[in-house]
Formats: C-alpha cells, sequence, structure tokens
C-alpha cells in the first residue's frame, strides 16, 4: 500500500535512505545527516512539484517512494526499499515488484501521466532487470561524479500505452 509521506514519517525515511544497500545504488552514496535530510524534507513537504510516498506491507512501513519534477504529464521517481527489514523476513522480491506495481499504477491512474522517468547505476543490474520485466525503456548512458566516485548513469522511461497489464480483482 502507498500513502502519503507526513512529518512523523521523516526519521524514518532518513533511516531507510541511509542504509548501506540503499546508499551503494544511490547517485548520492554518503550518509545522509539528520540537518541535510531536515533541508530536503522542509523544501520537499511544500514542493507541489513531488510526492513523497510511504510503501507499506503487512502495516509495516518497508519503503519509500519518490516522485518529482511532475509536471503535466511527465514525472520523474526513485523508490528505495527497506532493504535490511525485507532481507531479514525473506520479503524483498515480493515487495520489489509489489512496490513498482504500485508505484507506476499511482504515476499512471493517480497522476495522470503519459511518461514516467527515472535513472539507474549502470552497475545496479539487478534493477536494471526488474526495470526492463516492468517495460521500461533505456536511454543513452551517461558519465557523471558524485562523492567522489565517478558513475555510469542510465536514464529510464516508461510511457504509460507500454506499461505491464493491470491485474483486476
Amino acid at each position: 500500500m502507498l500513502r502519503n509521506a507526513t512529518e512523523d514519517d521523516a526519521g524514518t525515511i532518513r533511516r531507510l535512505r541511509n542504509q548501506r544497500a540503499n546508499r551503494e545504488v544511490s547517485i548520492t552514496s554518503h550518509e545522509i545527516s539528520a540537518d541535510e535530510h531536515a533541508a530536503w524534507w522542509a523544501k520537499t513537504s511544500i514542493d507541489p512539484t513531488r510526492r513523497v510516498l510511504i510503501y507499506e506491507r503487512d502495516g509495516t512501513t518497508a519503503g519509500v517512494v519518490n516522485f518529482f519534477d511532475i509536471e503535466g504529464p511527465t514525472a520523474a521517481w526513485g523508490f528505495f526499499l527497506d532493504a535490511d527489514g525485507l532481507a531479514g523476513r525473506g520479503e524483498t522480491l515480493p515487495a520489489w515488484i509489489e512496490v513498482m506495481r504500485e508505484a507506476t499504477a499511482y504515476a499512471f491512474d493517480v497522476l495522470g501521466l503519459e511518461l514516467l522517468t527515472g535513472e539507474v547505476l549502470a552497475h545496479n543490474t539487478v534493477v536494471r532487470q526488474m526495470n526492463r520485466r516492468f517495460r521500461f525503456t533505456e536511454g543513452t548512458p551517461e558519465v557523471r561524479y558524485a562523492d567522489g566516485r565517478e558513475l555510469t548513469v542510465i536514464p529510464i522511461s516508461l510511457r504509460k500505452q507500454d506499461r505491464r497489464p493491470q491485474r483486476t480483482a
């Protein structure tokens, strides 16, 4: 289930984002400080071009979905899961599939998007495979530098008409 993030979720968002597994596959890999996170949340929580959603699984916070640069029929997105908690419960793969299904449905059915974009690091082959499963296409890789690392970043996109068919109840 996805729900809007609130001020009460800010600490949990930072904790999950700072998990090593999430930092290793993010463009910015440093540990986010409390001040840095507070500044981000203060700006993000009032930005009409953003949506921060909490992904809950069996009543427990299991991830965060960010939609940003929402402008008309397009937006960008990213997400991260509670890598440590889900791995400990053996729920990583089902949660990952579920959050991607729910997030793409939110993008197209709630936000009314026609095009959803994002980025993935080239070395993150597992995410790239899952993106392909959800019919995202990859664009031309770009080299960037962040946190003292050289990264190859691949743009991804999914058009509404290309998404996987939605399951009916």
